[in-house]
């Protein structure tokens, strides 16, 4: 990779798997090269997959397979722009789907425990509105769903 800022995602042992799923289900990820462990380590042998480099709707990542150490939690989060509701539904149930699990607000987790953050890009708009009472009432709305329904969030923003 020759991004000066990648981002390090650790996994378990997962790593290739973690970036096949997202090269599959995400636009402009792919996975560039998968690089095996020169000799043993803490956590594995020579030769195991050590890491893999992928991007993820752009952004260059490392995935290392560190063992059981770390989790992800959802203090680190991917936030993935949509553009209408079968964009948002396509990824959020490929994620769900996929052994992971709904949160709340847009949020779900993939099945490795990495968050995700499918986020319309109508909601964002309307909960960062001038109006104080279109973006508090598109709050609302947002904090009653799991996945993001647009229409709903267009609905609150109208005052309807």
């Amino acid at each position: 990779m020759t991004s000066k800022n990648t981002i390090c995602l650790w996994y378990e042992r997962d790593a290739v798997d973690a970036a096949r799923f997202y090269a599959e289900t995400f636009p402009d990820s792919a996975v560039h090269a998968i690089h095996r462990a020169p000799g043993d380590y803490p956590d594995g042998k020579q030769g195991d997959v050590l890491t893999v480099e992928f991007t993820v709707a752009g952004i260059p990542c490392i995935g290392l397979n560190g063992g059981p150490h770390f989790k992800h939690s959802e203090a680190f989060s991917f936030q993935i722009a949509t553009d209408d509701q079968a964009e948002t539904d396509r990824l959020w149930n490929a994620i769900v789907s996929n052994g992971g699990q709904e949160s709340e607000c847009g949020w779900c987790k993939d099945r490795w425990g990495l968050s995700w953050q499918i986020t319309p890009r109508v909601l964002v708009e309307a909960i960062t509105d001038k109006d104080p009472a279109v973006a508090s009432r598109a709050f609302q709305a947002m904090m009653t769903m799991k996945k993001i329904d647009i229409a709903a969030i267009e609905k609150a923003r109208a005052g309807k």
